[in-house]
């Protein structure tokens, strides 16, 4: 199986929501365009379902998972990812997609390239396709200091969002 080298970015027009390809474009839509209730519908909402990333650890259920992409979303970063270099595995109710994700990580000043190895599993339910598990990973140790650091903050916590509601809000300069 040849891995695929066109990316995935969440702007492909092509749309029926039956294949595991558009279940990935709408992962891609609804987390570059800061969309959260878009997300929940790309996620089974269920207490199996699992995230485990360079910065959250492992997260499970949909509450946990939610609080993230509401960090993300609201937070004062902007983050752009891509999928590309990736092979699709299917059976009829499920499937894995195992490729690389690429893109930008910018807070302030700033600007953190974004190299991950990424996997993602979805189940078939009521006959639409819904994630239960990600796995993301970044190899490069320096990178990924970078990118905790900068997450992480002057004070060595994750950013939340600001009193008032003044970060980079759904969709701030996630133009899709």
């Amino acid at each position: 199986m040849m891995p695929v080298q066109e990316p995935i970015t969440g702007k492909e027009d092509k749309w029926d929501g039956t294949s595991p390809y558009q279940a990935l474009v709408r992962f891609y839509r609804a987390f570059n365009s800061g969309d959260l209730e878009m997300m929940s519908e790309v996620w089974a909402q269920s207490s199996e379902i699992a995230m485990d990333n360079p910065v959250g650890g492992i997260k499970r259920g949909w509450p946990e998972i939610k609080e993230v992409y509401a960090r993300i979303f609201d937070g004062p970063a902007v983050v752009y990812v891509e999928f590309y270099d990736y092979t699709i595995h299917e059976t009829p109710e499920m499937f894995f997609a195992v490729g690389r994700e690429r893109g930008t990580f910018r807070i302030g000043a700033e600007d953190i390239p974004l190299a991950i190895r990424t996997s993602r599993t979805f189940r078939k339910i009521d006959g639409h396709w819904r994630q239960v598990h990600h796995h993301g990973s970044i190899d490069d140790p320096g990178l990924l200091d970078r990118y905790q650091r900068a997450v992480a903050g002057k004070d060595g916590k994750i950013p939340t969002m600001p009193e008032g509601g003044q970060g980079g809000g759904k969709g701030a300069c996630r133009k899709i």
